[in-house]
């Protein structure tokens, strides 16, 4: 048994493998340097492709003769490890591991296209001896030349600024593909159940779903292979295909199976986002943009992606619904203090909507605007229960909008009811403050009145709103506009007071009117003098209160001092 194992391998400080000196160094060159240059019987090897598994490999390659049965699943692994270890024709002219491997690569362009894919995926876990070995380049252009035999390649590759005139499209490896194709779905990955069913979406092409499997190093090598990384990218099919493939990794986290970190993404998120603002509103709704920006902001995209989006959504953000605002404040980068909702994101997509819509003076800008205004009434109303909602915050988004896109405030004073029922700890100041936002003249009556009796709101809104109501009743002395232009009434000139003689019952809604008018007059007068009552009750009280607690400190200096 020690003639037979004569030499201990320890592979990568995790196994450690006992071998016959003879068998292992007759196929690899490097084992018997080492194995010459060591004194002692047990050698360190670190760094192994595969680790053990790949060292298991070569292991069995050399006790069975040179010979191994190779597959798509293990021919990246054994070509791999046989440049490490030298298993070249220097050692062995007919059964070296490394002739063997690349004379199985040679058919690849004939493999299945779930071959190619089973071969890429093996690449995952030994990628920097793959990449550099060059294994990775010629896979990618095995899986583009699939791709090119059943699509319209010319479609996926992003084309220069000047068009060429090469009719068959060249990837940055070096590979050139003919544009003339079947354009059909390949046999091996058409399931039987979809011979009937129609045709697929454009929005999502037939190699989608296979390339979601692989890891986000490869999608990235496929996508600069293609011409089309990062700023580059003008393909709408990729930029598709990187938005279902980003939107599998966040519905893989939401299931707990994870998706590495945002790092390894951020550089396909920013690709996918450089798309969609390349080909803007011609493509992408606006729901689907908020659609785009959800799934990105997973990723972490840069600053100026984030812009570039920003830009187009709030250009667009008179077709967007309350679902589409209501953007989730758990998102990536948001801080710890984060709300429900992402209202900083809401706040800064206004802006560009006003700036974008505030030079257009004509009618349909002003009808987007009075549009958006009632959207984003129902959005206060939405947001207000958010304990970690600030009042600065609050204000923000109601303040964004000019008075002009609001026909009427009583939106704006739902939503600030709402927010102080949800807020009972403000204090006066922050009351006050929250109900700047409103525009007293252009509450309803009904509004008004349930402001000033809300004992939410503070006395002096409540008597501003109540003033500003007033100013807009006309009082006893005032005629009534259509009094003057009614051409079917007289003046009998016998009654001193101006009583009005109204024929062929005319005039029936202008006494209605008129009895109407006063008796909301008289209400309002009544509720003001009441508002106005209750201030100086309470003006009253905190000064006896307070002269109260000057006697009481006065005759005990023990007390605290309170005011």
């Amino acid at each position: 048994m020690s003639q037979l194992c004569d030499i201990q391998i320890h592979v990568n400080g995790h196994q450690t493998f006992f071998l016959n000196e003879q068998t292992i160094t007759k196929y690899s060159e490097r084992l018997k340097k080492i194995i010459k240059q060591e004194s002692r019987r047990v050698i360190e090897i670190k760094g192994f492709p595969g680790g053990p598994t790949g060292f298991e490999l070569v292991s069995r390659f050399c006790y069975n003769n040179g010979r191994i049965k190779i597959t798509v699943s293990n021919v990246s692994l054994l070509h791999c490890c046989s440049i490490f270890l030298g298993m070249t024709d220097t050692v062995s002219s007919t059964n070296n591991l490394l002739q063997q491997t690349e004379s199985f690569l040679e058919g690849m362009f004939y493999w299945s296209w779930s071959d190619i894919i089973a071969s890429l995926k093996s690449c995952e876990s030994i990628f920097k001896y793959a990449y550099s070995c060059g294994l990775v380049e010629k896979f990618i252009c095995a899986l583009l030349a699939k791709i090119a035999q059943h699509s319209d390649l010319s479609l996926i590759i992003a084309s220069p600024s000047t068009p060429s005139s090469s009719s068959s499209p060249e990837t940055s490896y070096g590979c050139r593909f003919s544009c003339t194709s079947t354009k059909t779905t390949p046999e091996s990955i058409i399931k039987p159940s979809c011979s009937s069913s129609p045709s697929p979406s454009p929005s999502k092409a037939w190699w989608f779903d296979d390339l979601t499997t692989l890891s986000p190093v490869i999608i990235e090598k496929i996508i600069k292979g293609l011409g089309a990384y990062g700023a580059e990218n003008n393909s709408l099919i990729l930029t598709r295909f990187l938005l279902h493939y980003l939107k599998g990794c966040v519905q893989a986290q939401s299931k707990g199976g994870g998706y590495g970190g945002n790092g390894s993404y951020s550089g396909l998120a920013d690709t996918a986002v450089h798309g969609v603002i390349l080909v803007g509103k011609c493509s992408f709704s606006c729901r689907k943009l908020f659609w785009v920006l959800r799934i990105a902001s997973n990723f972490g995209i840069s600053k100026d992606c984030r812009a570039g989006l920003e830009k187009m959504i709030g250009g667009m953000l008179d077709e967007a619904t309350l679902d589409d605002l209501l953007v989730s404040g758990q998102g990536y980068g948001n801080g710890h203090d984060r709300g429900v909702y992402d209202v900083n994101l809401v706040i800064r997509l206004i802006r560009i909507f006003v700036n974008s819509n505030s030079s257009n003076n004509d009618l349909v800008g002003s009808t987007k605007l009075k549009k958006f205004g009632r959207l984003i009434d129902k959005y206060l109303g939405e947001i207000s229960p958010d304990q970690k909602l600030k009042v600065p915050k609050f204000l923000g988004v109601a303040e964004s909008l000019p008075d002009s896109a609001r026909e009427c405030f009583d939106g704006v004073y739902r939503a600030v009811d709402i927010y102080l029922e949800s807020h009972p700890t403000l204090s006066f100041k922050e009351r006050s403050e929250l109900c700047r936002c409103l525009n007293y003249k252009k509450l309803t009556l009904e509004a008004s009145k349930d402001l000033a009796k809300n004992p939410k709101i503070p006395p002096n809104v409540a008597i501003q709103a109540l003033l500003s109501q007033h100013s807009k009743l006309p009082t006893k002395d005032h005629e009534f506009p259509h009094q003057q232009s009614d051409p079917k009434r007289k003046i009998d000139p016998s009654t001193k007071n101006s009583q009005v003689v109204l024929y062929n019952g005319a005039g029936a809604g202008v006494v209605d009117d008129a009895e109407r008018f006063s008796e909301e007059n008289e209400i309002m007068r009544f509720s003001l003098q009441t508002m106005q009552r209750r201030v100086m009750e309470l003006e009253e009280v905190c000064r006896g209160m307070k002269g109260h607690m000057h006697r009481l400190v006065r005759h005990n200096r023990n007390l605290p001092r309170l005011c």
